[in-house]
């Protein structure tokens, strides 16, 4: 990939469009890229699918096509392939990946949204490669395609020409970032402000996931251990007190947690205690040491060492981030961040 600024003509971004393609994974990155030419930026944006006729969205909405695959004979600067709720059926459209192969073959950069990296990966574009996608998919994407490196909590990943997002509208966090590659921090900054988004969000996927990001376990005495954790997180569940419900030794009960589920009993408390703790602090207005007792830290430091450790982003900075304060002001991120901040340490 040229990472130098681009010269005085337009860049041209290219939008692989299918039947049953989520309709933001198309319209999010487009967004961008009109936006930045608002503010600087120099992109033609083109609509393309296998024959070049419309297609249904997953959304059931109809979006049009520029050109069709074979209309595409030069070189150009970025692919952006989108994902579909059905992309277990998209992966085995033969036609629609030798559709991507093709166009990527002419694309100094390749980027997928969603499950998009699965059309990626399915064409053989991912082999050695690190990529995301939605987190709930992450599992799928590694098991069926060992040879791809996946990182499940990333918004997005660049593994040089490759770039892959998470869920749905990180394919804007993704076009944001090409924006700033292309045309600079600044640009990248107007288009941010003006569809009302992060400029880089902070933490990872994690922040959107815990129980249903495990596997589906059979055994009724785990079900009802981890009901018991996700009902009341603040309570006590040390290793002996969700053996002792469980009628199990506590050797058993560590075993069960990491034949079924992959993972310790005391790294699943805290995950769900830190889901619980994110949505208290979007949702209500306690301070932080009452949130660490109400969902089981104990205190605003150990909750705040759970949120660095997990999701890379501080307690103070998760609320500032993700809540809208209807202060009407434009103060910046950080100073919001640092105020914050200094609650943690109440």
């Amino acid at each position: 990939m040229n990472h130098n600024r681009p010269g005085p003509g337009p860049l041209t971004v290219t939008v692989l469009i299918f039947p049953g393609v989520r309709l933001l994974d198309v319209t999010g990155p487009i967004e961008v890229f009109a936006s930045a030419n608002e503010f600087g930026g120099r992109y033609r944006v083109r609509l393309v699918s296998e024959d070049g006729t419309g297609v249904i969205t997953s959304a059931g909405t109809r979006i049009g096509a520029d050109l069709a695959v074979d209309d595409v004979r030069e070189p150009y600067d970025v692919l952006v392939v989108p994902g579909g709720p059905e992309w277990e059926t998209a992966i085995k459209d033969e036609a629609l990946l030798d559709a991507v192969r093709r166009l990527h073959g002419m694309a100094r950069c390749t980027a997928s949204v969603c499950t998009g990296a699965f059309l990626l990966a399915a064409a053989g574009l991912l082999r050695g490669r690190r990529a995301v996608t939605h987190w709930r998919q992450s599992r799928q994407l590694a098991v069926r395609f060992p040879s791809v490196r996946v990182q499940p909590d990333a918004i997005f990943v660049r593994d040089g020409p490759m770039m892959t997002s998470a869920g749905v509208s990180a394919g804007i966090d993704l076009s944001l970032a090409l924006v700033e590659e292309h045309f600079g921090a600044e640009v990248a900054r107007s288009v941010a402000k003006d569809m009302v988004v992060f400029m880089q969000r902070p933490g990872g996927q994690s922040q959107f996931s815990v129980r249903s990001q495990l596997p589906y376990s059979r055994l009724e005495i785990l079900r009802r251990v981890l009901d018991a954790v996700a009902a009341d997180p603040g309570a006590e569940h040390t290793l002996a007190a969700m053996s002792r419900r469980a009628g199990v030794s506590v050797r058993h009960m560590g075993r069960l947690f990491e034949e079924e589920l992959g993972t310790t009993p005391a790294r699943y408390v805290e995950r769900v205690r830190l889901e619980a703790a994110q949505v208290l602090l979007e949702t209500g207005d306690d301070s932080l040491p009452v949130v660490a007792r109400r969902t089981g830290f104990g205190s605003a430091e150990s909750l705040r060492r759970a949120f660095v450790r997990q999701l890379g982003v501080t307690p103070g900075a998760f609320r500032t981030s993700f809540r809208t304060t209807g202060t009407g002001t434009d103060t910046d991120l950080s100073t919001a961040v640092a105020n914050t901040e200094q609650d943690t340490q109440a």
